[in-house]
């Protein structure tokens, strides 16, 4: 019966499609952990896919897998907790963008962020407490730099240390970033977040590399400012 063999195929390729962006998130998931025995598991189960014809099966095994594969690319070149560049990815985009500002005679201004006692937090309140404020600290970069994956590079650095490199004016002093930034209603709950900031500024004429430019900045965070130089910042995002 044409009908019925058609009717149940359609189904069998619709339940094999709904299954296979679950299978992806669990390779994907396997990937990052090791698992070998898993990853073969599921592997064996997406090449199966029975009750398909032979191009619906390679098509639907094809999107499984280039799907696999652009989770596992963002999982290599993304902080997992805040989405922005890990530090490979960072100093890769950020040498980009330097010599786009030297070829075209433009300065540009790293800014090195640090969350104030961090390990204290971490040790008093948990590693939860840790993680909100490292992802509000995410959260407040894009505030602050809304044209990131253009003109500017958004990068946690390791553990509590952040970075973002820019071509805009707006971030040429500490001043200038702290005036940005919003005061919070105190809450119990939540730790309050206070950063360190500091802004070292690129010379298109006397070109430095990014680990130059990172290094300075990092130390202008320890240098005295006219006003405080910590920041209350609003708890954005969880």
């Amino acid at each position: 019966m044409p009908g019925v063999a058609s009717v149940s195929s359609s189904a069998i390729a619709g339940v094999a499609r709904a299954r296979s962006p679950e299978l992806v998130r669990e390779l994907r998931v396997a990937a990052m952990e090791g698992d070998e025995m898993r990853i073969t598991h599921l592997l064996s189960e997406l090449l199966r896919c029975k009750g398909l014809s032979r191009a619906q099966r390679i098509a639907l095994q094809q999107k499984a897998l280039l799907n696999l594969v652009a989770s596992l690319r963002s999982a290599a070149l993304n902080d997992d907790l805040t989405g922005l560049y890990n530090r490979r990815s960072f100093m890769q985009a950020g040498t980009r963008l330097l010599d786009l500002a030297a070829r075209d005679q433009q300065p540009a201004h790293l800014v090195y962020f640090g969350i104030d006692q961090f390990a204290k937090i971490n040790q008093s309140l948990g590693r939860s407490a840790g993680d909100i404020l490292i992802r509000q600290t995410g959260n407040l970069l894009r505030d602050l730099f809304p044209s990131y994956g253009v003109y500017e590079v958004l990068g946690r650095l390791k553990g509590d240390e952040f970075a973002a490199l820019t071509t805009s004016d707006r971030h040429a002093s500490r001043q200038a970033i702290m005036l940005r930034v919003r005061r919070p209603e105190r809450s119990s709950a939540v730790p309050t977040l206070t950063l360190s900031v500091g802004v070292a500024r690129f010379n298109p004429q006397r070109p430095v590399d990014i680990d130059e430019l990172l290094e300075t900045a990092r130390r202008a965070m320890n240098e005295p400012l006219r006003e405080s130089a910590l920041s209350e910042l609003a708890p954005l995002r969880a």
